[in-house]
């Protein structure tokens, strides 16, 4: 039963952003063969892993890397470790990168990756054996300038730092701009660990401006404590506004008068859950229900459905998760008039940031945490702009407005390159 409503929710996934990317072709004149080219990746690689466990045992892994389309330039994007790590939601991300990478306007187009493991049952060197297991496998087809993984859910700093090395000992040569993500000592940028939730920062903040909502004395609620939830709530915290709500696997927090957030991320565990320290937690999708100015979906997908969208009490939802609101649910929010800052837009900011850190590796030269910031500044405000503007111009929801900027530049270098 898992099983099956877990694979037919990753053909959601994909089909849902296959349907957006239609829409988005067809407001823009394009014919049926962009959209053809455009809704399946150019290449899908699919890998077997051996890798040698800690009792002596060989354990055989399933890994992927989805490259979706490179007209642009070289394709760009995570690799996940999870047990549900499926072909069908790696091509679906890869897609979601492209229009990324077109919203922010970066050289790129998507790729993404996966191995289908639980890292948290699995030792430190049967990690670092499946990590550089992965890249062996995978190195025909990714390179600096190829393609370019990064950090994504259950990876981080060390495991890209163990994929480098491997690369380099491959190619013979050192090779930082292979990877983003790392560690700083090994190539890595200032800045890029906060980078999503830098992002979606920027993104509340141009949203509220819209609304005539004054960030200071806000009240937001954000769903999901993990890394881009807590990076989130600090900065929400540090800005003035009023975090009314939080959640995490566990339930949710809330005070109408407000959290105290440098008290909950002091105890929050490394898998940053708090909500079990407290009686009288609300359930996840309580949560999502109450009153607020803002609501920050940062935990899991399809959390804003049809059933309970005519109960979001936020003038403003903003997406820091991937995929939390359904299509049906995206259309509600915009009949009443909710704006919804769509996922590709709100969490561009990591990419951004890992694009940064390819430039520095390329040139050799290292920025500064505050040039890191102004760029990311400059590019997420730009970002916002074009697309609130193409959601005003066309009378579309933000969503859409986000897919015709993040599709426009792959068509048109597709055009060029003579592929359509």
């Amino acid at each position: 039963m898992g099983e099956n409503a877990g694979s037919s929710q990753e053909q959601n996934v994909l089909t849902s952003t296959q349907t957006v990317i239609k829409q988005a072709l067809e407001k823009l004149g394009y014919s049926d063969e962009v959209y053809q080219l455009m809704k399946e990746p150019l290449r899908m690689m699919t890998v077997r892993i051996p890798v040698r466990m800690d009792d002596g045992s060989v354990k055989i892994f399933t890994g992927y890397r989805a490259q979706h389309n490179d007209a642009i330039g070289p394709t760009k994007g995570g690799v996940r470790f999870h047990p549900d790590v499926s072909e069908t939601e790696v091509k679906a991300l890869s897609i979601w990168m492209s229009l990324k990478a077109g919203i922010v306007d970066l050289p790129y187009g998507g790729g993404k990756g996966g191995i289908v493991c639980d890292p948290r049952t699995m030792s430190f060197p049967e990690v670092e054996r499946l990590s550089r297991g992965y890249v062996r496998a995978i190195s025909q087809i990714v390179g600096p300038t190829k393609d370019i993984p990064a950090p994504d859910v259950q990876t981080n700093s060390q495991i890209m730092a163990w994929m480098m090395d491997e690369y380099s000992r491959m190619k013979e040569f050192d090779s930082p701009g292979f990877i983003t993500g790392k560690p700083l000592v090994l190539g890595g940028s200032h800045g890029r660990e906060a980078a999503t939730a830098k992002g979606v920062t920027i993104s509340i903040r141009e949203a509220a401006k819209r609304r005539g909502i004054q960030l200071e004395g806000a009240r937001i609620i954000i769903q999901g404590f993990g890394n881009a939830g807590s990076f989130l709530a600090k900065f929400m915290n540090d800005a003035g506004a009023n975090v009314v709500g939080i959640s995490d696997v566990q339930g949710g927090l809330y005070d109408p008068d407000g959290l105290d957030i440098d008290y909950l991320l002091d105890r929050r565990d490394s898998f940053g859950t708090v909500t079990n320290l407290f009686k009288n937690t609300l359930t996840n999708q309580e949560i999502l229900e109450q009153e607020c100015d803002i609501l920050v979906p940062a935990a899991i997908e399809n959390q804003i459905t049809e059933a309970n969208a005519d109960n979001i009490q936020a003038q403003i939802v903003v997406e820091a998760a991937n995929g939390p609101t359904t299509m049906k649910a995206t259309e509600i929010l915009h009949q009443r008039g909710i704006l919804l800052v769509p996922d590709v837009l709100a969490s561009s900011g990591g990419v951004t940031v890992s694009y940064f850190e390819w430039v520095q590796n390329n040139q050799g030269y290292y920025w500064e945490e505050e040039e890191v910031d102004e760029k990311l500044e400059k590019v997420m405000t730009t970002a916002f702009d074009n697309v609130y503007r193409v959601a005003q111009m066309r009378n579309v929801d933000m969503r859409l407005a986000a897919y015709m900027v993040g599709v426009r530049k792959m068509a048109e270098a597709s055009r060029f390159r003579g592929w359509i």
